[in-house]
């Protein structure tokens, strides 16, 4: 009888200091540039971290929408410096733009379902991917994404 892995969850959260999906292109070169990965660290680990390693994304907020996701590859525990313990929720050092979502303010990460995520632009066809975040947004308000 097969294994039964469990279906993918993402998690959401803010990405605070960013102004543009450019923007946030750029701080990840910079990471990359300094051989550094591309790590979050937040205090608690997710209590649901085997969804989370089936699959799951870190979909970031950017001025207020879900603009771009990035791969999760690992959580780990971490010990930050007079902070305590965190996790590290290590992700692929690409961001992967996403269908546009509109978002309000929360604190920390929260879950996302799979089934609320929303799609990869690439995956509405030849040349979406490359769109100006705003203007995906702009089409999606008009209901046309």
């Amino acid at each position: 009888m097969p294994v039964k892995r469990p279906q993918p969850v993402h998690l959401l959260k803010i990405a605070v200091g960013i102004e543009s999906v450019e923007h946030f292109r750029e701080r990840i070169k910079i990471r990359r540039k300094q051989g550094k990965t591309f790590t979050h660290y937040t205090r608690h680990m997710p209590k649901r971290s085997e969804e989370v390693l089936a699959g799951g994304s870190l979909y970031w907020i950017v001025k207020g929408y879900i603009a771009v996701r990035c791969p999760i590859v690992r959580l780990e525990e971490a010990v930050l410096e007079n902070k305590g313990p965190h996790c590290g929720i290590v992700m692929k050092c690409e961001l992967i733009p996403v269908v546009p979502q509109p978002r309000r303010p929360h604190q920390g990460w929260r879950y996302l379902e799979a089934e609320d995520a929303p799609p990869d632009l690439a995956d509405l066809g030849k040349g979406a991917a490359e769109m100006p975040p705003e203007m995906a947004a702009q089409l999606r308000d008009l209901g046309l994404l």
